[in-house]
């Protein structure tokens, strides 16, 4: 039974114990007075009566009109007159009582009181005695009277209570609830914090968990700490902050390899021209001051991404990834002034770089190979531009927005089509689909990487995530066996609209929604971490789970996840590729396995290849995993 329940029954029981006592302490106490007042009314009246007889001749006619002048006001239940042997002379006896009120009651009353005795005199002489009893039906309604109103008095006054004690269980219970939630997200380790309620048993626990919550926040923020500083010691040079080439080079492949948007963009690659002189004629230490400067200028050009891709490939070259970009002018003109403002610092510097596109199924050995050809054209005497852009022949469905924008629509409209990779665990059960979506443009099933920058340029994300989810619901419906991840766009779960139709759709069909499973990508500004803690507590209680996708060794928001209640973390693909030879990557993807496991949170690694890969990603605390690599 629960606490509210028993606080219930406790004030009920109270309440009773307090009407039930004070009735019968009422009712016994004017039972007492009534019988007190009665007897005496009838000493009285037998002593008046038998006066009144004793002055008068001693005539039975006339004594027997007395007695029935005094019997028939009607407050009497009985009045005899005896002789001096015991025998009736006269007796008058009222019916049975004729009353409104119910016989239980006058039962459970039931007046004891002595009969009025007087003695009549003829003279000096004793004529005979004379009883009387009054009629109790007077007290009877009289006490049944005020028991009704004392009732009626108290059921008001338990009503008013019962109010009053509803507002104190309430100001009781919500606390108390708050703690319970608490309890039960602590249990499911979510170490949420709350309030502190003003009730000090409920205060004291409600510290406790808050203190619990605010340690296991900091110990989280500790170890990803250590976990980011190992990252950065392991994978980045120690001079410049870049990445190493071995790492820049497998994020640029998980990018080529990628169906979604961020296989599509632009890669800077800057040269260093004679390092060697330069070092000689600077020193070491300003030299390392302009790289690192470099370093600083790349970085910035990448306004979209919390960790820019800037990589050292040699000892002169530095390479950018810029996912998502495509105006080169723009991005030229933005690295002019970077590189302007490093070879500000040395008049002996020159900086020839070159831009080339990439998208999803470029060899990156074909791509290197062209911005090595550009930077040779930067660096001889003739050029006539120090940023040399190299285009080549994108392969476009349609050739202008509003083609795109009409072909969106009717793709969206006429209902996306799902693939389907599988997410296993170390015994090869299915975990869940992946369920990315396909489009149908140009008379063609086109893959994320085609189309989704123009989704996203026309901002048809949440129109696109609710067909998804829509067609998930239809595929539900017929194979209902495993879970389908569904990606969710960062545009979607921060559109109320969106969250609003989208939880209108899944409260429709609530045991397919259970078999739902929304991932969002890696990039969560806080903003978006907030968007996604929002939805994760408006459809949990439809047994929705979450994750995360597409998670690097820079994702810096372990310990800000502790209470949004994730079920699993994706693992980037760049981690994952060449796992089983790389020790450095093991102890990273080790220790992110580690901090996730201490949230409660599944780890699933991405985009393995190999049977090696595979096995060092389970050997290395991963939960599941997914790619090409993967067989049922």
């Amino acid at each position: 039974m629960s606490l509210i329940k028993q606080l219930w029954l406790a004030i009920i029981a109270l309440l009773l114990l307090s009407f039930i006592g004070s009735l019968a302490i009422s009712i016994t106490s004017s039972r007492d007075y009534i019988e007190q007042e009665v007897r005496i009314k009838n000493e009285d009246n037998a002593t008046a009566l038998a006066l009144s007889m004793s002055q008068l001749d001693k005539d039975e006619v006339i004594l027997e009109l007395l007695i029935s002048a005094q019997f028939d006001t009607g407050y009497y239940r009985q009045i005899t007159l005896r002789d001096t042997q015991g025998d009736v002379l006269i007796e008058r006896v009222a019916n049975e009582y004729q009353g409104d009120v119910p016989r239980w009651f006058r039962q459970l009353i039931a007046f004891d009181v002595p009969m009025g005795v007087a003695t009549v005199q003829d003279g000096w002489r004793q004529f005979g005695t004379l009883e009387l009893e009054s009629q109790h039906s007077f007290a009877y309604g009289a006490l049944w009277r005020s028991t009704l109103e004392l009732a009626g008095w108290f059921i008001l006054a338990g009503i008013i209570s019962l109010g009053l004690a509803m507002l104190v269980v309430r100001g009781i219970k919500r606390p108390l609830m708050r703690v319970v939630a608490q309890a039960q997200d602590i249990s499911a380790q979510r170490f949420t914090t709350i309030s502190e309620p003003r009730t000090l048993e409920l205060r004291q626990l409600a510290q406790a968990m808050n203190l619990l919550s605010a340690n296991v926040r900091q110990m989280l923020s500790s170890e990803s700490q250590k976990l980011d500083e190992l990252r950065r010691r392991l994978q980045h040079d120690r001079v410049t902050g870049a990445l190493n080439r071995d790492v820049f080079m497998a994020r640029f492949d998980a990018l080529l390899e990628n169906d979604d948007a961020r296989g599509n963009g632009l890669i800077v690659m800057v040269r260093v021209q004679e390092l060697e002189k330069l070092n000689e004629r600077s020193g070491h230490q300003a030299t390392d001051l302009l790289l690192h400067s470099l370093v600083i200028q790349l970085t910035k050009l990448d306004t979209r991404s919390e960790a820019p891709l800037v990589g050292r490939l040699n000892g002169s070259d530095f390479a950018l990834l810029l996912p998502l970009a495509d105006d080169l002018e723009a991005q030229k003109a933005s690295l002019q002034q970077a590189l302007a403002h490093t070879a500000a610092q040395s008049e002996e510097v020159h900086l020839p770089a070159a831009i080339a596109p990439y998208s999803a199924g470029d060899k990156r050995g074909a791509l290197l190979a062209t911005l090595d050809d550009a930077l040779a054209e930067a660096e001889s005497d003739s050029a006539y531009s120090r940023i040399v852009i190299r285009q080549h022949q994108r392969h476009s469905l349609f050739t202008t927005h509003a083609d795109w924008r009409a072909a969106l629509d009717n793709a969206i409209a006429k209902g996306p089509q799902l693939a389907y990779f599988p997410v296993v665990d170390a015994q090869n059960q299915v975990l869940h689909h992946e369920c990315p979506a396909r489009l149908e443009l140009d008379q063609q099933w086109q893959a994320a990487g085609v189309f989704i920058p123009w989704v996203t340029r026309f901002a048809l994300e949440p129109v696109l995530d609710l067909a998804v989810v829509k067609a998930a619901l239809r595929q539900l419906e017929t194979a209902p066996e495993h879970r389908l991840g569904i990606n969710l766009s960062v545009a979607s779960i921060s559109n109320a609209q969106f969250v609003t139709e989208l939880r209108a759709l899944l409260e429709a069909a609530p045991s397919r929604a259970a078999k739902l499973c929304f991932e969002v990508p890696a990039t969560l500004s806080t903003q978006a971490l907030a968007n996604l803690r929002g939805l994760c507590n408006t459809l949990r209680p439809l047994g929705c789970q979450f994750g995360i996708e597409h998670v690097g060794a820079d994702f810096t928001k372990l310990a800000d996840l502790h209470d949004v209640g994730l079920s699993y973390l994706k693992i980037d693909s760049s981690l994952i590729r060449g796992l089983d030879t790389s020790n450095e990557q093991q102890t990273i993807v080790r220790g992110m396995a580690t901090l996730c496991h201490s949230l409660g949170i599944q780890v699933i690694a991405e985009g393995v290849t190999e049977p090696q890969e595979l096995m060092y990603a389970f050997l290395s605390g991963m939960d599941g995993v997914t790619g090409p690599g993967v067989r049922l």
